[in-house]
Formats: C-alpha cells, structure tokens, sequence
C-alpha cells in the first residue's frame, strides 16, 4: 500500500546485526509482500547494531528500492538499546519489534491488532493457551521455561513469556516507557549481544507505570543460531532481572503520572 497519509499506522522495527545468513533466505522479500498487500500504511525500520559482515549496506540496498523501509545505522551495544532507538525513532501509531529471523511471523499481528482496542502493549507468547512452538529443541524449551518461572517469582508474576521477541506497543507507551530503561539503556554497561533480560526490564517498567498488557498466543519457529548459549545466557538473564530489581529499590525507575 502506498504511504501517502499525513500519518502511518504500524511501524515494524527490525533489530539487525550481521543478518547476511537471513537476508540471503527472502526475509526482505516476505516483508515487503505481505505489508505491500495491507489496507494500512507502514514503515518499517531496519534498526542495525554496528553490522561489520557487508549486511547493512544490502539493507541499504534494499531500502533504496522499497521508500517505505529504511536503515538506523547505530554503534554496537546490543539488543535491547538497538531495539530501543528504533521504536522512538518510529512515526507510527503502533509499533512492533520483531525479530529479523522471523521466527514469529510478521503476519501474527494479525493476532495481536485486535487487542489494541484496549491494550496499549500486546505481546506475542509462546506459552499461552493455542500458542505454537515448532522444531524447537528440548534444551531451549526447558531453558525458556525455566527462565519464565523465574522471571515470574521475582519480577513479572503472570507474564507466560517475557522473552517472545513479537512485541507491539502504542506510539504514547513508547514515548513513556523505552527512555525510562535502565539497566538496558544506550550506554549502559550491559553488553546482552541478541539475548539477555531487555524484555523484562521493558515489561517491568509497563507494570509499573499501570499499563496493561495483552498476553496473545502466536506461532514461533526455531531457527538454529550460534548467537545462544544456554548456560550463559541463562545465567546472564537471571543475574539482570535482579539488577532490575535491585534499581527499582534504589529509586532508578521514578514513576509518572501519564497513563
């Protein structure tokens, strides 16, 4: 659909970082088809982490042939600050983080759009009721289910999953929510690569401020990637929820009035 509207509706934002793997499998191709065949206008926004393996200037490439996708060149600093300046760079009313892999579809959001009624945060879970995880081997689900009931007991009780990367939020609970980050901010000294507890620090501050947040079951695929390893990853994630913790009680999250 073409982008002619004073405002955009969805903002996709795409964290990157040496994604040559991915892009030589189609991903640009899928993504521009399904949101070409939208009724909604769109942008989507390649946020890239400080690629050094020639992908980001395909995906300059690429955006230079498609007006309503674009490159964020960003410095190193991993996930969760990369993810963080392309959502408050984004223009639309509603604006999704997805991973570049796909391992949730983009068109799950289809899923997710009719909670926007309500919600200003829906999130894509893997362990809600209907949820669907495929190829997934076992020593990632019992890491992942491991992580949730420890994310639950200490910091975001009844939240399935925290960590799905298929998250959408409304421009405003952008605007509130992502500068609040801490332990995850630009800057920070938190190196997390592509893994660690971002989500949960996000998620976290959304509690605190008294938003609400839609829990939907989606389709999630396992795709193999080096850039994992369960031991430590997992001790990484739970050492960074206790930060969070530990910064809430030392005055790091100061809470707000705007709803």
């Amino acid at each position: 659909m073409s982008n002619n509207h004073d405002r955009i509706y969805l903002s996709v934002i795409i964290p990157a970082y040496n994604e040559l793997a991915n892009i030589s499998k189609g991903v640009l191709g899928r993504l521009a088809k399904y949101l070409d065949a939208q009724d909604y206008s769109y942008e989507v926004i390649f946020a890239d982490d400080g690629s050094t393996d020639g992908s980001r200037q395909l995906l300059e490439k690429f955006c230079a042939d498609h007006p309503c996708f674009r490159v964020l060149a960003l410095e190193h600093a991993g996930k969760g600050p990369t993810v963080a300046s392309g959502m408050l760079a984004a223009r639309g009313q509603w604006r999704l983080f997805t991973d570049f892999d796909q391992s949730t579809p983009l068109s799950e959001i289809e899923k997710l759009l009719p909670s926007t009624v309500d919600h200003q945060i829906v999130i894509g879970s893997r362990a809600a009721q209907g949820a669907k995880r495929e190829k997934e081997p076992l020593h990632r689900h019992i890491m992942g289910v491991g992580f949730n009931i420890l994310t639950q007991l200490i910091i975001l009780p009844g939240v399935q999953d925290s960590q799905c990367g298929f998250k959408l939020f409304s421009a405003k609970a952008t605007r509130l929510l992502f500068p609040q980050l801490y332990i995850y901010a630009r800057g920070s000294k938190v190196k997390d690569a592509f893994t660690g507890a971002f989500d949960v620090e996000l998620l976290f501050l959304a509690r605190r401020n008294g938003i609400a947040i839609a829990e939907i079951p989606v389709l999630w695929q396992h795709r193999p990637t080096k850039r994992v390893a369960p031991i430590k990853d997992s001790a990484r994630m739970l050492r960074d929820i206790i930060r969070i913790r530990l910064a809430c009680w030392r005055g790091r999250y100061p809470l707000t009035h705007e709803k």
